[in-house]
């Protein structure tokens, strides 16, 4: 049976100094990170699967790796409301953590859209990252009568007016919702198309890298075009 030690062994066996350095280059902190691919993450993940306690454990050494594969283990409807808010404010300054993991794991708990709320609300930028990563997944899965439309597009109108002084990766995620609401919430196509133009292009330091993000109107445009636009998805894991 795999233990925290094995795994934790195993992580360090497939870590790369040159996948550590493009980690640093996106502006994470490399100082507890072996260095693993997503693809060799995923094969780990493989024989872990639905080990819920030791996804736990893992995603506790704090580890960037152990981390992220915790959130390809975990099944977030299993998870309390203590655990995922322990796990959002351990995301410190790793982006995919609070980016991917924790919301990975949020939306499939019943209280998701209430941690989402409360965590948009944060004044510390990796919570609130997932708080707006937390909501873009649920409108991207849920169907639109399972959703608060009322409030949706008052997140909206809070992107509009609040977007420009936001802190970095929380302009980031906030251009990310207008997408996911544009793209996946007919009702509210026609409000986050507008909320898209007037937030127009969204200024991120995204580090030592050519990402570029994405224009809102733009993406949305993309994804009406090719016949997508009020799909959902089964889930937001990748």
């Amino acid at each position: 049976m795999p233990t925290v030690t094995s795994v934790m062994t195993e992580l360090k066996k497939k870590g790369k100094e040159s996948t550590r350095k493009i980690y640093a280059r996106h502006g994470m902190t490399t100082d507890n990170m072996f260095g693993v691919s997503v693809a060799d993450l995923k094969v780990i993940a493989k024989t872990i699967k639905g080990q819920q306690e030791l996804a736990c454990e893992l995603y506790e050494t704090g580890n960037m790796d152990a981390m992220y594969l915790a959130g390809m283990v975990a099944d977030g409807s299993q998870m309390t409301a203590k655990q995922l808010n322990e796990w959002a404010e351990g995301a410190a300054n790793l982006q995919m953590i609070s980016e991917y993991t924790v919301p990975w794991v949020t939306v499939e708990n019943p209280q998701g859209r209430d941690l989402a709320m409360q965590w948009i609300k944060s004044k510390k930028e990796h919570v609130a990252s997932s708080g707006w990563c937390t909501y873009s997944g649920l409108v991207g899965t849920k169907p639109d009568d399972a959703l608060d439309l009322v409030e949706i597009e008052s997140l909206l109108g809070t992107i509009v007016k609040g977007i420009k002084s936001a802190q970095n990766r929380v302009r980031y995620t906030m251009n990310g919702f207008v997408i996911a609401v544009g793209s996946c919430v007919q009702p509210l196509s026609k409000q986050a198309k507008a909320a898209a133009r007037q937030i127009g292009v969204v200024s991120v330091d995204v580090g030592d890298t050519a990402c570029n993000v994405p224009l809102a109107t733009a993406y949305i445009q993309k994804i009406e075009a090719a016949g997508r636009a009020g799909q959902k998805r089964k889930t937001i894991r990748c």
